[in-house]
């Protein structure tokens, strides 16, 4: 969603300067950044529930091979790596990173209290829309 927005702001990719690929670039990163930082969140979240499902008992948290205390830092080091990404771009795009975090981590959640956990991460997701 992201890049979308940020290539018809751009006007099409044709008309994209060098800042608008710089951009792009970041996106893309923070992107990888932040999806890998929501899927530490959910093995944290599940890590006693995944130990129960043969598909994901032997994912790294719930099989013991890494600690919580260790995911913690992994999931610290993807968000800062993701917020060095973000001050290098708008105040308006910093302001809506940060709005998104509670989405992120209520996400892996939402599986529990609702039955369309994927629209909560639709809207999670579609941030980088408003961002780009």
């Amino acid at each position: 969603p992201g890049w979308w927005a940020i290539i018809l702001a751009a006007g099409g990719v044709s008309r994209m300067n060098f800042s608008d690929w710089m951009v792009l670039l970041l996106f893309g990163v923070g992107a990888i950044l932040m999806r890998s930082a929501g899927c530490v969140i959910n093995d944290m979240w599940d890590r006693e529930f995944d130990q129960r499902v043969a598909r994901t008992k032997n994912r790294p948290l719930a099989s013991g091979e890494i600690g919580i205390l260790q995911a913690f830092l992994f999931l610290c080091i993807l968000l800062v790596l993701s917020l060095l990404i973000l001050l290098r771009l708008n105040l308006v795009t910093i302001l809506l990173g940060i709005l998104s975090l509670p989405l992120i981590v209520l996400y892996p959640l939402m599986k529990r209290f609702t039955w369309w956990p994927q629209a909560f991460l639709g809207l999670t997701f579609n941030f980088g829309a408003l961002m780009g």
